[in-house]
């Protein structure tokens, strides 16, 4: 993480500011504009993300308390001096049992997930070597992972594992919020989590990856209201 003073938000500009092209993604109809408007207008978690944890299976999480929320959050991943990866949103919260979770959300409408593996790799590096090798260790994935796995879900879903250790919480969880009626894009985060073994069963559904060196790991895809598109 880089930097560890912060100053709270006085309303959805101060998100524009830490964008990292803050004219250009700072759009109508586009999801930063989108979930800075529908996190500054909720009172705790927006309703999509409160039901996607309070319907889920697990008893712990019906009544998930935000205990704060961090735009465009940046966690450091090896090698030394590479990019950090730059969450849309970091939120920490208090589940039912009294646990901490550390959640990455990441905001869509229709972006795509940027680059494929192979994609992101054509050029590999030692530097890129290491730092998948260190994303597949951290999320407990073996073997070459398939190249049309976009690598944005990869590194996203590791920095929610990483601060779940860093503020020693036994739940992290990385969800997508989509603002998009259509889901568009949801075949590409189901094959995220076939990695896991897991199907997708549809939007405002939570599912549990694996347990990962004492972390139980999360995954679910919110539908955010079309009315923030508008904003």
């Amino acid at each position: 993480m880089a930097g560890r003073i912060y100053v709270r938000t006085q309303g959805v500009q101060d998100w524009q500011r830490l964008l990292a092209e803050p004219v250009k993604h700072w759009r109508t109809g586009y999801s930063a504009r989108a979930l800075a408007h529908c996190w500054e207008s909720a009172s705790g978690f927006p309703p999509e993300i409160a039901a996607l944890f309070a319907q889920s299976e697990v008893p712990a999480f019906e009544n998930l308390e935000l205990l704060l929320a961090i735009p465009e959050h940046k966690v450091i991943l090896p090698p030394r001096g590479g990019h950090p990866s730059q969450n849309d949103l970091f939120a920490l919260a208090r589940a039912g049992d009294g646990q901490l979770m550390a959640m990455t959300v990441e905001g869509k409408v229709s972006e795509p997930f940027g680059p494929a593996l192979k994609e992101w790799n054509a050029t590999a590096s030692r530097g890129k070597t290491e730092r998948l090798a260190f994303i597949q260790g951290e999320l407990g994935l073996t073997g070459e992972l398939p190249g049309h796995i976009r690598y944005q879900l990869l590194h996203r879903t590791t920095s929610a594992v990483l601060e779940a250790r860093r503020f020693n919480a036994p739940y992290a969880a990385m969800v997508v919020q989509s603002f998009n009626q259509a889901d568009v894009w949801f075949d590409e985060y189901a094959a995220f989590l076939a990695l896991f073994g897991v199907s997708a069963a549809g939007h405002g559904r939570l599912h549990f990856l694996q347990e990962i060196q004492g972390v139980r790991l999360y995954s679910g895809w919110a539908r955010g209201e079309a009315r923030f598109l508008a904003a």
